[in-house]
């Protein structure tokens, strides 16, 4: 299980991240481009791109649900509740990387 304390602290640590409003609800973001919402304080939607999305619910199915916009594959659900503190740190080190711009990507892990 993952709180919301835990949460805020793991995605506000990577690099020229904040945390702002979206429609009323948190959104975290790199240089101003969301990666991760929180619908409810239960939940955290995380913005992937469509091969990712469906590789965390096939290994998580308990976990992660997709998330679809549209007919669009868009990213994931993540049931707190239910995860492991691993498993969300790599699929928002997935989604930062994916937003981030490139030069700032590469200053999580310069060999990537």
């Amino acid at each position: 299980m993952v709180d919301l304390n835990e949460l805020r602290y793991l995605a506000l640590s990577f690099p020229d991240t904040s945390e702002e409003e979206h429609h009323d609800r948190p959104s975290f973001r790199v240089c101003g481009k969301i990666f991760a919402t929180l619908p409810d304080d239960e939940h955290i939607n995380v913005m992937l791109d469509a091969e990712a999305a469906h590789i965390a619910t096939v290994i998580t199915p308990e976990t992660c649900k997709a998330l679809w916009w549209g007919e669009r594959l868009t990213g994931i659900t993540v049931a707190l509740a239910d995860a492991e503190l691993d498993m969300l740190a790599a699929v928002l080190t997935a989604a930062w990387r994916r937003k981030a711009p490139s030069a700032l990507a590469k200053t999580l892990d310069p060999f990537q």
